[in-house]
């Protein structure tokens, strides 16, 4: 099996990997698409110390299942979290935050930069026949994205500033645009802006920040300076979601944010029923943000390409 392999920070294409193997419960799923994400580089750059096949945003065809023959031939995407079942945040149903989960291409679980994976049965979610694969690899972070409607309510009306206009950025600002809040969204690179004027999304620059005046800010640039400005366009009570995931450490001062009273929301996965529903309605299309596609024997040089500043989706096919 043909596969992108990470170690030691260090990628490499590998043609001796061993076809996944089923256990009981799971389903084996041929990659058609997978998208490089940022988590994909910071893990690059040691976010964490992964050894293996990364990529977790993925649509594929399910060819084997050790339980289950229903889902065959059927084009699924998957929830990247690999949960026990058993322990207390599995019982309380916070599958997500598993004490002893894994995760697809980022925590012991071998990713999508491959000919093949495997996922639990019921990590899968068929795509509905009116989304085109383009489409449907971009389910797992619009469900990231659709996640902070389900942590924030946000009312009509509301100033709401979106810091980074990046590949997740910009599907956090379409979701967002989706509401009756009062939405502006910082983005530093002329390709990110066209996107959002022609949706019809308020873009402005660093220094047009209506500084405390923010009653939520979603951090999206993946960088530890998305903080800062954030923190300066928030007003007291307000509250502030992270979206960022990197190497390292940012320093925060604290007192200010206990002067002001703040909320300080981490916000990670989220569900793929409201993101297929965006999909397959059409209220979000995420094409626009594909700039290129690989084949998996050319994975390094599609890394290389989306670790480029300002740069958006950049897609791998492992059978082109």
């Amino acid at each position: 099996m043909l596969s992108l392999w990470l170690e030691n920070q260090t990628l490499s294409v590998r043609t001796y990997v061993s076809e996944p193997i089923l256990a009981r419960g799971e389903a084996l799923v041929m990659v058609r698409l997978a998208g490089v994400c940022s988590t994909d580089l910071e893990l690059v750059r040691g976010y964490l110390p992964f050894i293996g096949i990364p990529g977790h945003e993925f649509v594929g065809e399910v060819t084997q299942s050790a339980d289950d023959s229903s889902l065959v031939g059927k084009r699924v995407v998957g929830d990247i979290n690999i949960a026990c079942g058993k322990c207390e945040m599995c019982l309380s149903g916070l599958i997500r935050h598993c004490e002893h989960r894994k995760t697809l291409g980022i925590r012991d679980w071998n990713g999508a930069f491959a000919e093949y994976l495997t996922l639990p049965i019921k990590n899968l979610h068929q795509v509905p026949n009116t989304v085109p694969d383009e489409m449907a690899v971009f389910t797992e972070p619009l469900a990231a994205a659709h996640e902070i409607l389900e942590q924030v309510n946000l009312q009509p009306g509301q100033r709401v500033l979106v810091i980074g206009a990046g590949r997740l950025g910009q599907l956090v600002a379409q979701t967002l645009a989706l509401t009756d809040c009062r939405l502006d969204v910082l983005a530093r690179h002329p390709r990110q802006r066209e996107l959002l004027v022609s949706r019809k999304i308020t873009v402005i620059s660093e220094e047009d920040i209506l500084k405390g005046k923010y009653e939520v800010v979603i951090e999206a640039t993946g960088s530890p300076n998305g903080f800062t400005l954030a923190r300066l366009a928030i007003r007291p009570r307000g509250t502030i979601v992270l979206k960022s995931t990197y190497r390292g450490n940012t320093e925060v001062d604290f007192s200010t944010i206990v002067v002001d009273e703040l909320t300080l929301v981490g916000s990670r996965c989220g569900s793929f029923e409201p993101a297929l529903e965006l999909l397959a309605s059409g209220k979000i299309d995420p094409r626009p943000l594909i700039e290129a596609n690989y084949p998996l024997e050319l994975g390094i040089q599609a890394f290389e390409h989306a670790a480029r500043p300002g740069m958006l989706k950049i897609l791998i096919h492992p059978g082109l």
